[in-house]
């Protein structure tokens, strides 16, 4: 096999995502670094990760704020609901000594998705040690 078969890590992350949103039923997946810049995501049409991102840095950087300011030792879901029913959670995480955050945007705030994060977590964290 050459070079040029081999999946690269991001492709590998994307194509987890991907399978991640059809089974979930999900719009956007996204998995970025601490600071939010975008690592690798999946998205049905008309979604933008690269506004996702941003929002999940912003929220992320709220969370620690609010996490310092009240004294909680770790966040381990963050999530926002719109008028619309739809549901965004991030799910920060780590890998070594990298923090990480998975976020999700499921359309109907009543879908399940622990599970799905859940196991998408486990495999990332996986993939990355090597």
């Amino acid at each position: 096999m050459n070079s040029k078969n081999i999946p690269t890590g991001t492709i590998e992350l994307s194509r987890l995502l991907a399978k991640m949103n059809q089974e979930g039923g999900f719009d956007l997946s996204v998995l970025t670094d601490r600071e939010g810049l975008p690592i690798a995501s999946a998205a049905a049409p008309g979604q933008d990760p690269e506004v996702h991102a941003a929002v999940v840095a912003l929220v992320q950087k709220t969370a620690l704020q609010v996490r310092n300011y009240i004294g909680f030792a770790s966040t381990n879901e963050i999530t926002l609901n719109d008028v619309k029913g739809r549901r965004l959670v991030c799910r920060p995480f780590n890998i070594k000594d990298h923090e990480f955050i998975l976020a999700v945007l499921i359309p109907d705030k009543a879908k399940s998705y622990r599970r799905l994060t859940n196991n998408a977590v486990n495999v990332i964290q996986k993939l990355w040690k090597f």
